[in-house]
């Protein structure tokens, strides 16, 4: 079996965490402390996304029966007001040490398909604070292909 992601992730590739960075951590902790809700509404995931024109939008989860994450939230919001060239994102818990929380499955299939090349904020297995591309969080993942009818 061959194909454009057979192999990648597994050399996955760091990048330098910067100030600005470190930033957009602080810009998704306040968006999820002023929302915060681990009760009805279960608010308990902040995202904030950073577009190549450097404007920020932040969002937070909406759980419930079909809940939707914060990372889907935040893009949404970006992608409704225009935006289509994305630098960076990350996704932060207040309880988690360190904060910063690894997009889930479905987070990483949609960045994949949106931004292939997106920064992503994450820890690594001994908790440092990485910054890699979206792409190398979902090796061998499925691509979308266009049809010709």
């Amino acid at each position: 079996m061959s194909g454009p992601n057979i192999g990648k992730g597994m050399d996955m590739r760091r990048y330098t965490v910067t100030e600005q960075d470190h930033k957009l951590i602080d810009l998704a902790l306040a968006v999820l402390r002023e929302n915060f809700d681990d009760g009805v509404y279960r608010h308990t995931v902040g995202c904030a996304l950073r577009c190549k024109n450097g404007k920020v939008y932040q969002g937070v989860n909406c759980d419930a029966i079909h809940g939707s994450c914060a990372e889907y939230i935040t893009m949404g919001s970006a992608v409704s007001a225009g935006e289509r060239a994305f630098d960076t994102i990350v996704a932060v818990h207040d309880k988690q040490e360190g904060y910063v929380v690894s997009p889930c499955g479905n987070c990483r299939q949609m960045l994949f398909e949106y931004c292939p090349d997106i920064m992503v904020l994450v820890r690594d297995e001994v908790g440092e604070l990485i910054k890699v591309r979206a792409r190398d969080l979902l090796p061998f993942a499925w691509e979308p292909v266009e049809i010709e009818l």
